[in-house]
């Protein structure tokens, strides 16, 4: 018997494990009730915790266990659908698995079962920009369809994609390290960089890659994967690549852009040398990202008051995309308001870095006290340590001068204050407008 992925799945008993507070398992238990399995949800939250996803999948005729996981849930079912925030060494997988249970994402799924061109993006950094900007590039040339990590689950639209389309999926490093199970990668993979995060799931630098690498382990010779130049880790993957290769970087001829900072000049050159193999000329490429206007919570303009420019970067939720952050912006002077749930990041370089361009740094959050003493053992710049967030924000208004900017780049995920880091960004998207 084949793999369930590719069958009719009518009757066929499916536990999805985690429905998410974001609504992660959401796409796919709705879709799998339309298939007509037999679906269970599990998932360790309380369902007070998860009302907004539990809503969403209330029609579906779905059995839910929430607040904890059942074993029965697994040793009986014969698909798992893993969440990506699922730990990979969780002893509920393992469960299943000795039980014989197939094991799959809705990623694999939609993969499995997807007639279009498909081009995947991944990275460190950059890639939801990167993504967004190829789909807009790739709309130009025919119809396309983004999701992944951004927008939408597309399973729900599998119906309405047909062989002549595209899609674009952002795919991450916990969804990628999946795709073994299934085999099979994009078409045209791209990998916009590649930097040491994560590596609390992964185990190590080396581990993290290996799972980015299935982006393109599984392509072909008529395949294509692009590749950053500029950075050392993601250029030394072409050496794995079974297809053609091909190369983006800064020494690239620039595009017009209206959102700041080299990072998403790069971005800009990855989405145009993947789109070029799909249709789309510069001239229009040109067009197309001189009127992208960036997306929420990176690097956003929120308000400008009183001369001071306010910038929302709430995403950067790593040391490493606050430093990009910080060189976007190398020639104004800065109040950096950082900090959050604290995960045990090296804050050493992004210490350094605030050193030299912030003028003032405001902490707050678990990690505030951290990153507040290696500022002062450094001894510059100013440093103000706050309680909570909203403290926070007011003492980088007061601190700010006319002709600065106030930038919200915390280097640290966000649920140590807020739900995600949507919240944390409209959190201080209010809080400077009022």
């Amino acid at each position: 018997m084949g793999s369930l992925v590719n069958q009719d799945l009518a009757g066929r008993r499916v536990t999805v494990m985690g429905l998410g507070r974001f609504g992660g398992g959401v796409g796919v238990a709705r879709w799998l009730a339309r298939q007509g399995a037999r679906v269970t949800v599990s998932d360790s939250a309380p369902a007070s915790e998860l009302a907004e996803s539990v809503r969403a999948v209330a029609d579906t005729g779905a059995v839910l266990h929430l607040g904890g996981h059942d074993e029965a849930d697994f040793t009986g079912c014969e698909l798992l659908v893993v969440n990506p925030a699922v730990p990979f060494d969780s002893p509920f997988v393992t469960l299943a698995r000795q039980a014989g249970a197939e094991l799959t994402t809705e990623v694999n799924l939609f993969l499995a079962r997807c007639r279009a061109t498909v081009v995947g993006v991944t990275g460190s950094a950059g890639k939801s920009t990167t993504t967004t900007m190829l789909g807009r590039l790739l709309a130009r040339s025919g119809r396309t369809h983004v999701g992944g990590n951004v927008g939408v689950s597309l399973l729900g639209r599998l119906d309405h994609i047909g062989p002549g389309d595209m899609v674009v999926l952002e795919l991450s490093s916990f969804q990628l390290h999946y795709l073994p199970l299934l085999g099979l990668s994009p078409h045209l993979a791209v990998v916009t960089n590649l930097k040491a995060v994560h590596l609390e799931r992964h185990g190590s630098f080396e581990a993290y890659v290996a799972d980015k690498a299935n982006i393109f382990r599984f392509q072909g010779g008529d395949d294509v994967l692009v590749l950053n130049r500029d950075d050392p880790p993601t250029a030394a993957l072409a050496g794995q690549a079974a297809g053609a290769v091909e190369f983006f970087g800064l020494d690239d001829e620039p595009f017009e852009l209206r959102i700041p900072g080299r990072h998403n000049q790069a971005n800009a050159q990855a989405a145009w040398r993947a789109a070029s193999h799909l249709g789309v000329d510069r001239q229009t490429a040109a067009e197309v990202l001189a009127e992208f206007p960036g997306l929420p919570h990176r690097l956003e303009t929120v308000a400008k008051r009183g001369g001071v420019r306010y910038v929302n970067d709430s995403k950067c939720t790593s040391p490493g995309e606050a430093l990009v952050a910080l060189e976007s912006f190398e020639s104004t002077p800065l109040v950096v308001i950082v900090g959050g749930k604290d995960v045990g990041a090296d804050f050493g370089q992004l210490c350094s870095a605030l050193a030299d361009r912030a003028r003032v740094v405001v902490t707050t959050g678990q990690s505030g006290p951290r990153i507040a003493a290696g500022l002062g053992r450094l001894g510059r710049p100013e440093v103000i340590e706050t309680a909570d967030f909203a403290a926070a924000v007011a003492a980088a208004r007061r601190a700010a001068r006319a002709g600065e900017i106030v930038l919200l780049s915390p280097a640290c995920p966000s649920y140590d204050q807020f739900h995600n880091y949507r919240r944390r960004g409209e959190a201080f998207s209010r809080l400077v407008s009022e």
